[in-house]
């Protein structure tokens, strides 16, 4: 029978090994909102780590016109998620995030412990969304991609969803997913970061490479992470969207960055 004592001193045990695990922010990519982060925040919290999931503005939980949206109010977004935060964060950006995470890295570097950048845009000072999307020429979305300029929106044609971003997917996941995908705000899209090599150079970097990607082609991401090196690299055998085709092997390599 365990006593008391012993059951007291592993409960102290487990509370200091996840007191010793830093936090991890999880930043949503363009057409979607954090609700695509449930099934990785769950394990990631489930292996004692604290996990705030951000809600960009201009999304259902988060509700702003997207005249009003900025590519700044996304990063101060995150810096606020940061500010709560008692130590530094992994701060992880999908897709279009990844040029969100770089403007919070340079903002506030001594607050990010990692920046990982899964299936995500990796800039260089002056990129934007859509001139990093230009150098993509094996990338698909571009034909299937309408700007709204009287709503100020970025819509991606209904019936090229599914295959855009989960081609990897099984057929259910198919069948929901295009009334899942929402429309985007197009300012912070086109809007250019500016990043230094004193500030977000020196922030230490993982890159999640996803190998059968339509959105943001594996070539691309090879050739970003050639023009921007970093620490680590890990590649899943997925599409565009691995939270939802592969949460085990991103929770993974999420967890592998923390180390």
């Amino acid at each position: 029978m365990t006593s008391e004592s012993s059951v007291s001193n592993s409960a102290s045990y487990i509370s200091n090994v996840a007191a010793e695990k830093p936090p991890i922010i999880l930043v949503h990519g363009a057409f979607a909102s954090g609700l695509v982060w449930g099934h990785v925040a769950a394990k990631l919290q489930a292996a004692g780590h604290e996990v705030l999931t951000i809600d960009l503005p201009g999304r259902p939980a988060n509700p702003m016109a997207p005249d009003k949206v900025s590519l700044d109010m996304y990063r101060d977004t995150v810096l606020g998620a940061l500010s709560n935060t008692s130590r530094p964060a992994i701060v992880v950006g999908h897709s279009f995030a990844g040029i969100v995470i770089a403007a919070v890295a340079e903002q506030a570097p001594e607050k990010v412990k990692t920046l990982v950048f899964v299936a995500a845009y990796l800039p260089h000072d002056g990129a934007s969304l859509l001139s990093l999307a230009q150098q993509d020429h094996d990338a698909k979305i571009g034909p299937h991609l309408q700007i709204d300029k009287e709503k100020g929106i970025a819509v991606v044609e209904y019936s090229a969803r599914a295959e855009l971003f989960a081609n990897d997917g099984p057929a259910p996941l198919k069948a929901k997913l295009p009334d899942l995908i929402l429309d985007e705000p197009v300012a912070p899209l086109v809007t250019p970061v500016h990043v230094t090599d004193t500030r977000f150079g020196q922030v230490d970097k993982v890159y999640v490479h996803t190998s059968v990607d339509q959105v943001i082609s594996p070539a691309f991401q090879a050739k970003m992470v050639g023009s921007t090196p970093v620490r680590n690299s890990v590649t899943l055998l997925t599409g565009h969207l691995p939270f939802l085709t592969d949460p085990d092997g991103l929770a993974k390599a999420i967890e592998g960055a923390a180390e």
